[in-house]
């Protein structure tokens, strides 16, 4: 027997839509911000948002008022009483724009209406269109909470003669009261910010304009401006994209009028270095290029993220600098960067929620900074903004609950673009900023490798507790630190020495590397000093390429120990599998040659691969697979009359040609050097070996490592 149930349909209970408006609506600065969207949809000019009492949720009134075209009698019934309306998405994909501005709808969601009651439980709403009777809406939200269904849920609609837009004016003003929360200090000066960020600080007229009116205006004082601090500002550049192609650039470095010996400079799309630079790609895939035409949808409604504008000022907050300046306002600069700083970004002129908000580090810009401090922006140095067009970027969609958009593939690839244009800022300023630094600030900023070894003294002296064994490290960076200096003044009075300098840094930044992570969790000191005394030769060994090479016999299998040794912390830390087949290999012919270089050159091996093992685990974790991170040593003896040592693993492969990566400063790494296998394959000439980069079954290795980075040293025997 077959019973059918009458009741096949939801009937939705009253408490549903203040629910929803919860949920939806974060907080009462989102929901003022989407009411003032409305506005910008309705073809207003100014919004008006005016607080009476804010502070006193029971006498608190808000007030918003705008000049739009307003509603008339059916839009209300029709419109704004059926939330989740397709009406405004409907006009956004027939691409119909406002009739005095030109815009095409942004709250195409129907759901910025759930914004009025989450400020407060009562709402009257008047609106008039030209020509028109107002309209008026009263809706008591307590109401809701009493009715069982949302159909029982009843309030007031009616058409009346003009009373307030007399005259004939023409809008809607929208008032709320029985406010749900008293507004503080704080709540009033984040709406503050949220406004006026609302349109981009470099936008010249705007056609959309709001004001923030105060019963008490004190809630707005010392709140820095843009106006304020953008004289501060030493660094500028700007960058139009369309499909593949940077189509605009410029770059400014303006100094302070008190910066008397140092001229600015501007770099425009015709120089070299964008030319040269200007297909964009993707930051782990130098061949790779992001297209913003790109179809993300299907054929019959086509995505797409659109030309790109990126704008921005680039700051520097050394106090030392700084007090050159004589530009008023300085301690207000600290506050508005920390507060305001970042990347912000505009559709049609209006600013997306989130990006750019204190906190909300979207690009990862501190992140990349911690290992180059001195290199990358940071948010709280940078003011950018990014500006999308509306009907040509619909693969990029907003949230239901407007904090951003969805992280979808469209989205990623939007921040690809974005934070190349940033590469190239960055490369720009870095020599300008180099210039201002020898200039006015010489500090030992300039020199990476005694800063880091003053910074390791400091971690001996706090983490090692045997007073006898910390002397003794802290003698042995002495010394290193003296060595250093000695090949440094070497090296600066010779002819070409420049990349050698640069290769004697590089392999001393490896070891110091390592050497910070072992001080950080390392019970007891034999580590340390072991590679404290492996620095020490390092040093001494690039000393030695200036006179000659010192050479001792040795076994290959305890060169492998030692490397794995130096490294052990970094692969534990990044969780990777070591298979050692070398292991299994009986006794094998000894090499000569220098020891420590040779150690060196593995340890760049090494450090390559948990690099590029790391951005492929990234990237596996995105789509859920399976991925662990694997590396492979081995010595095979070759009847060539060489042994050669292997290394290989199952990260991303060589991303650019096998027969450049062994060129100097060439490097796929975000701010890497590119000098790794260079140092790797200028040692292996030094002993009279080869650094090979094989095809995968040139060598016993296992299905695996097909897909990764294979590099064999071949040494005589």
């Amino acid at each position: 027997m077959r019973i059918i149930s009458e009741r096949n349909f939801f009937e939705p209970r009253a408490r549903l839509l203040i629910q929803l408006g919860d949920r939806l609506i974060k907080n009462e600065n989102i929901a003022l911000l989407e009411l003032i969207k409305n506005s910008y949809d309705a073809d207003a000019s100014k919004v008006s948002i005016k607080f009476t009492h804010p502070t006193d949720k029971k006498k608190g009134i808000i007030d918003i008022i705008d000049d739009g075209i307003g509603m008339d009698i059916d839009v209300i019934e029709n419109a704004w009483l059926e939330p989740g309306s397709d009406n405004k998405a409907k006009l956004f994909r027939k691409g119909e724009r406002t009739e005095k501005y030109g815009r095409l709808p942004i709250g195409e969601k129907g759901i910025g209406r759930f914004g009025v009651h989450k400020l407060g439980n009562k709402i009257e709403l008047v609106s008039k269109k030209k020509g028109g009777n107002e309209v008026v809406v009263r809706i008591d939200w307590n109401e809701f909470s009493i009715s069982k269904y949302l159909k029982d849920a009843r309030f007031e609609v009616f058409e009346r003669t003009p009373e307030y837009f007399r005259g004939g004016r023409k809008g809607t003003r929208i008032t709320i009261s029985d406010l749900r929360n008293n507004w503080d200090r704080r709540m009033i000066r984040e709406l503050y910010k949220s406004v006026f960020t609302l349109n981009s600080p470099f936008a010249k007229n705007g056609s959309f304009n709001v004001k923030i009116d105060l019963d008490n205006n004190n809630l707005f004082e010392g709140m820095p401006k843009w106006e304020d601090v953008k004289d501060y500002a030493l660094f500028y550049f700007k960058s139009k994209i369309k499909g593949t192609e940077i189509i605009d650039f410029e770059y400014r470095f303006t100094p302070w009028d008190e910066m008397s010996k140092l001229n600015g400079r501007t770099v425009s799309f015709l120089d070299d270095f964008v030319q040269n630079r200007s297909t964009v790609c993707k930051s782990n895939k130098k061949e790779d290029p992001v297209n913003l035409e790109k179809n993300y949808g299907d054929s019959p409604e086509p995505k797409r993220i659109g030309p790109i504008e990126i704008e921005g000022y680039i700051f520097d907050r050394d106090k030392t600098l700084l007090e050159l300046s004589k530009v008023q306002g300085r301690q207000l600069l600290k506050q508005y960067l920390d507060e305001q700083g970042g990347v912000r970004v505009y559709r049609d002129g209006l600013r997306i929620n989130e990006y750019g908000e204190k906190g909300n580090d979207w690009l990862n810009l501190d992140s990349r900074r911690v290992n180059t401090p001195t290199k990358k922006l940071s948010n709280n140095i940078v003011l950018a903004v990014v500006e999308l067009k509306g009907e040509c970027s619909q693969a990029l969609v907003e949230k239901t609950n407007r904090e951003g958009f969805i992280e979808n593939e469209a989205f990623y690839d939007f921040r690809e673009v974005i934070l190349y244009v940033l590469g190239l800022a960055e490369s720009l300023r870095d020599a300008d900023k180099d210039d201002i630094r020898r200039t006015y600030n010489p500090t030992d900023k300039q020199e990476p490798v005694t800063s880091r070894l003053s910074s390791l003294k400091g971690f001996v002296v706090k983490r090692v507790k045997d007073s006898v064994i910390s002397a003794e490290i802290i003698s042995q960076l002495d010394e290193i630190e003296r060595d250093y200096n000695d090949i440094q003044e070497i090296l600066l009075t010779s002819a070409g020495a420049g990349l050698t300098l640069s290769v004697g840094m590089h392999e001393v930044h490896k070891v110091l590397k390592e050497l910070m992570v072992v001080v950080g969790f390392e019970e007891t000191p034999d580590k340390i000093k072991d590679l404290v005394k492996h620095l020490s030769h390092l040093i001494k060994n690039y000393s030695e390429i200036l006179k000659q090479t010192g050479e001792e016999e040795f076994s290959l299998k305890e060169l492998l120990k030692g490397a794995e040794f130096n490294n052990e912390y970094r692969l534990f830390t990044h969780e990777i599998d070591l298979f050692r087949k070398y292991d299994l290999r009986g006794d094998l012919p000894k090499v000569s040659c220098a020891k420590r270089l040779l150690l060196g050159a593995l340890t760049n091996i090494i450090d390559n691969s948990i690099y590029w093992l790391e951005k492929k685990y990234k990237r596996e974790m995105k789509i859920d697979a399976v991925y662990k991170k694997k590396m492979f040593l081995d010595i095979v003896d070759n009847s060539d009359g060489y042994l050669d040592i292997i290394i290989a693993d199952n990260g991303t492969g060589f991303d650019i040609p096998t027969s450049k990566v062994t060129k100097p400063f060439v490097s796929s790494k975000n701010g890497g050097m590119g000098l790794g296998l260079h140092i790797v394959n200028e040692i292996m000439k030094l002993m009279n070996g080869k650094l090979v980069l094989p095809d995968f079954g040139d060598y016993d290795l296992p299905e695996e490592f097909k897909q990764g980075a294979v590099v064999v040293l071949k040494l005589k025997k």
